[in-house]
């Protein structure tokens, strides 16, 4: 069983009615999937079919959701690591022009999905200035499966 710091055992208040229950065993549970996400991510990037468009970095606002069978996570090394979702939507943009925002998530989708451990990824890509000033934004979200 775990223990505080002060050597008294660890008990947590039960979800059904409110009495005190030591929390379940490792050994008799679990993690089915983690979900990692990144949600507000701002991107400046080149995007976009019209000719205003064209030459100007724009703001994305991006959300990303991946799944990935983690458990036991102790270190960075065992999870996912989301700074990296910044990192590859930064990487898209700095590549040049994109001419659809189906495009940047489908990229950005395929790129969460390298690391092997992510099964699903859901991305989520908002351009705030598309229909301003009469929508708050436009977009699309996609979800790519491995396999």
């Amino acid at each position: 069983p775990r223990v505080r710091p002060n050597g008294a055992p660890l008990v947590l208040p039960s979800l059904q009615d409110g009495s005190a229950e030591p929390p379940i065993p490792a050994s008799q549970c679990r993690v089915v999937t983690a979900k990692i996400f990144v949600t507000g991510l701002k991107v400046a990037a080149q995007i976009g079919v019209h000719a205003h468009e064209k030459g100007q970095a724009q703001p994305l606002v991006v959300d990303v959701e991946l799944d990935a069978p983690i458990a036991g996570a102790r270190r960075l090394a065992d999870t996912v690591n989301y700074e990296r979702v910044g990192e590859a939507a930064r990487a898209i943009a700095a590549e040049g022009h994109i001419l659809l925002v189906e495009d940047f998530a489908e990229r950005l989708a395929r790129a969460c999905l390298a690391d092997p451990r992510i099964t699903r990824a859901r991305v989520r890509v908002e351009k705030p200035q598309a229909l301003a000033p009469h929508a708050a934004a436009a977009g699309v979200e996609i979800t790519v499966v491995r396999g």
